[in-house]
């Protein structure tokens, strides 16, 4: 009777573990992630990383992705179009999964990212959104450029009374133009704020610097320097202290880097707008995962940006990015 009494308890103990196991199984194949063989593979590709904004964003993650066991492939195409096409092309011969591309050019990019698009990669777009590119284009994570330009001019209203303006631009990038244009947009009806010259930098310092020293050698009359980034602000600041002119002429920048950030509060830079370059990663390789277990497209998302003045200087850390 012993031997019996023992199998009654012992059933229903098997039973509950089966249960318990299959339950189990069924809630670890909805919810987890997927189950791979080998480490997902992805590129990616900025228009340059001589500029920390990127570094930050490859470096937020770099660190998921290694995290998980995956592998992350990083390339510079230093700013030329023609290189970041020869490295999608190397994505694609790789067996990337994923492409996250921030492009040098936003129209002249789009047939290589189509062909991988093709062949099933998904491809996300970040910090610059590409030109038509709802059909291939899984996922967009940007920053509100526009408003950034509307914060800028709004912050130059609200300091001084007139101005002639000079732009240094990126036209090849959607964001920088977005920039420009929130600016532009904010004072197109007000006639004591004029456009005195508008130049292409392609966002360098190396680019803004001299051209600042050009317009001070040709003595353009200025007093505000409208900068579609940080990178081109710290140019035109170096230029205007080598001529001793920081007093004379507000620089407006884009990024909240700290180095902006350190000269806002020196009271050598006007302001700089405050991007998130980490959460903006975060949310692109979060969702690159999630793309991997879907064919769903998502919408373009566009991140808050805020802007960093003297008066709220004391908001912000001067060390590292938001």
């Amino acid at each position: 009777m012993k031997k019996y009494r023992y199998l009654v308890l012992i059933i229903p103990i098997i039973a509950l573990f089966t249960v318990s196991f299959t339950l189990l199984a069924n809630y670890t194949k909805k919810n987890m992630s997927y189950i791979k063989e080998d480490p997902v593979k992805i590129g990616a590709s900025y228009m340059t990383l001589n500029n920390p904004f990127y570094e930050v964003i490859d470096e937020e993650m770099r660190n998921i992705v290694e995290a998980n066991g995956d592998i992350l492939i990083t390339l510079d195409p230093q700013l030329s179009v023609d290189k970041q096409i020869e490295q999608i092309n190397y994505f694609i011969e790789q067996k990337c999964q994923v492409i996250i591309i921030n492009p040098v050019d936003s129209k002249r990019i789009t047939d290589a990212l189509k062909k991988a698009s093709a062949k099933g990669i998904k491809i996300i777009a970040i910090d610059t959104s590409v030109y038509e590119g709802n059909d291939f284009i899984d996922y967009t994570v940007v920053s509100d450029n526009y408003y950034a330009g509307v914060l800028c001019a709004k912050d130059m209203i609200n300091s001084v009374d007139k101005a002639n303006i000079v732009l240094l631009c990126h036209e090849a990038a959607n964001s920088a133009v977005d920039r420009i244009n929130g600016f532009l947009d904010t004072i197109k009806d007000l006639d004591n704020y004029h456009i005195v010259g508008r130049y292409e930098c392609e966002g360098q310092l190396e680019q803004a610097m001299p051209i600042v020293e050009q317009c001070i050698k040709d003595s353009l009359n200025f007093d505000v320097i409208m900068c579609l980034n940080d990178p081109s602000a710290l140019g035109a600041v170096a230029a205007l202290q080598d001529n001793k002119m920081l007093d004379k002429v507000l620089v407006y920048g884009i990024d909240g880097s700290d180095e902006a950030k350190v000269l806002v509060n020196d009271g050598y830079m006007k302001a700089t707008i405050a991007q998130y370059p980490k959460l903006m990663a975060k949310r692109a390789i979060n969702t690159a995962y999630s793309l991997l277990e879907s064919n769903d497209k998502l919408k373009e998302e566009k991140m808050m940006v805020n802007i960093i003045t003297k008066d709220n200087i004391d908001e912000f850390s001067l060390e590292g990015w938001q």
